[in-house]
């Protein structure tokens, strides 16, 4: 289902009938900006707000229903354990759509003109790319949970803008890793002609050819094409050993045209943005036994219950709970600075997350914070970190498997680096 945008609501007061809907200049230089713009509540008004822009439709709607679960899954503890400021935490859902569309930045408009303090998301790379000069513009925080491009790391964003996710220096190493370590000499890659698409690969190509491989074929790809024959035929005709699919939910339309010419004796690789559940979109067996990369660590059974409870119909994992720590750690930044406003939570965001008393929950946390205590934020998809760049300083890529039914199997290994 799509979630509907309901407004402001407290989702410690949720209805049974909300609860069932379903729904991804150097900062060093600038300092957060006190001065917000556009509606943003620059002073605070004591209530924290917090609003998505989150994946409803477009080519990673897949994502949405893992990320907003996480977000709800958050808000409800957070709200359980007295909230922020001692008042419930706000949450406005709203569709980032993609780039194809206008809609990601309908939807900031619409949560700066009703006083947003912090903004998830949004899932896509290039979508933030779009809406963050006007976010951090208006003075507003925005914190994504699943945008990796290394874009971010050096842009111009007045010290606001923040991500659960790392940049993919990190996975395009254990991506590249992981292919040469296969035995694959020779690489083919399919990648989505965008920041993150171009990024990844070009990470995972510094690893495959430092690891003694060589990527002899790499074709971007635009993902409104209504047909791959082209692209995978250049492919077949490289006689490469292995192929790396860096995309979005187009590798519905691309997996089948590699079938067809006959592609699968090759190892294919997924990324985070295209790694999903295909038991309904492949006959069985196409993706058995090949591989894929997604960062984030396991996904415990806890948190899964919690989210299920929110929406029972959620199968994938992608980004839920780096979702779920972003919206703790916002909450947590606005308690230990005592206040919503924007500029300050920034300030806060980097401290709670390193160099105080090791926690795990909202609870544990906030109770150290009301003690006077430094705190250390370890969340669910790891230890996060912030550095002054805003992007985790060290994270867990997990390396899944695909099995007969096009699902990922229960055996993953799990990468943990620096960043």
């Amino acid at each position: 289902m799509i979630r509907p945008n309901l407004g402001w609501r407290s989702v410690a007061v949720l209805s049974a009938a909300c609860l069932a809907l379903a729904a991804c200049g150097d900062k060093k230089d600038d300092s957060p900006s006190a001065g917000a713009t556009s509606g943003a509540a620059a002073a605070g008004d004591g209530v924290l707000k917090i609003g998505t822009i989150l994946p409803q439709t477009g080519s990673l709607a897949f994502l949405g229903p893992p990320e907003f679960a996480g977000v709800d899954v958050a808000i409800k503890e957070i709200n359980e354990n007295g909230g922020v400021l001692g008042k419930p935490v706000q949450i406005q859902h709203m569709d980032s759509g993609d780039t194809s569309t206008d809609i990601a930045s309908q939807s900031v408009n619409k949560l700066l003109t009703d006083k947003t303090d912090v903004i998830i998301g949004a899932a896509s790379s290039s979508v933030s790319l779009t809406v963050i000069d006007k976010i951090t513009g208006a003075g507003v925080v925005q914190i994504s949970p699943a945008n990796t491009s290394t874009a971010f790391t050096t842009h111009n964003d007045k010290g606001l803008y923040f991500r659960t996710a790392p940049p993919d220096t990190l996975q395009g190493r254990v991506l590249g890793d992981l292919i040469v370590q296969d035995g694959n000499a020779n690489v083919g890659m399919l990648v989505l002609n965008d920041s993150y698409g171009v990024g990844l690969a070009e990470n995972a190509k510094k690893e495959i050819e430092s690891g003694g491989g060589k990527v002899v074929k790499s074709i971007t790809y635009d993902p409104k094409a209504a047909d791959f024959s082209t692209e995978v035929d250049d492919i077949a005709a490289a006689n490469v050993d292995a192929i790396a699919i860096i995309g979005f939910d187009e590798t519905k339309k691309i997996v089948p045209k590699l079938v067809e010419k006959g592609l699968k004796s090759k190892k294919w690789y997924f990324v985070d943005g295209n790694i999903a559940d295909y038991s309904k979109d492949f006959a069985p067996g196409t993706l058995k036994g090949y591989k894929g990369t997604q960062p984030g660590a396991e996904t415990k059974q806890d948190f899964k219950t919690r989210a299920l409870a929110i929406n029972k119909d959620l199968k994938d994992w992608n980004y839920a709970v780096e979702s779920y720590d972003a919206t703790i750690l916002a909450a947590l930044a606005a308690e230990e600075a005592k206040s919503d406003n924007p500029a300050e939570i920034a300030k806060h965001l980097i401290t709670v997350s390193k160099d105080g008393e090791k926690c795990t929950t909202y609870k544990q946390c906030v109770d150290l914070i009301k003690a006077g205590k430094n705190i250390d934020y370890d969340g669910l998809s790891g230890p996060i970190s912030f550095n002054d760049a805003g992007d985790p300083a060290e994270a867990t890529i997990g390396v899944y498997t695909y099995g007969d039914d096009n699902k990922l199997v229960s055996e993953v290994k799990y990468q943990t680096g620096k960043i």
